[in-house]
């Protein structure tokens, strides 16, 4: 079983800046992948940002250039540094790790992109 616990969402002003954060915990050993995913009110849960333990990132079309997706191996730690907010980057975002084909997910913290 692997623990997820995402934070760092909240309130910003459009073209500000949030991190998120997603501490791993239990059995992380064998995690191929961690990612960032957001579900906005009346839509299906899409891919922000994935990085595997070989070192490749990808980064939906939507937030290229804006977000940063990073580990701290040390710490068990996966990382969202989102810049210039949208109003359409509104949403619960959820911290995934997989595992063995297995999905795990965090509970999921509000980002709210608003003037």
């Amino acid at each position: 079983q692997v623990q997820l616990v995402d934070s760092g969402g909240g309130l910003v002003q459009p073209g500000g800046s949030l991190t998120l954060s997603c501490v791993a915990s239990g059995s992380i050993f064998k995690i191929k992948t961690m990612g960032w995913y957001r579900q906005a009110p009346g839509k299906q849960r899409e891919l922000v940002a994935v990085s595997t333990t070989d070192g490749l990132i990808n980064y939906a079309d939507s937030v290229k250039g804006r977000f940063t997706i990073s580990r701290d191996n040390v710490k068990n730690t996966l990382y969202l540094q989102m810049n210039r907010l949208k109003s359409e980057d509104t949403a619960v975002y959820y911290c995934n790790a997989r595992r063995e084909r297995v999905d795990y997910w965090g509970q999921g913290t509000q980002v709210t992109v608003s003037s």
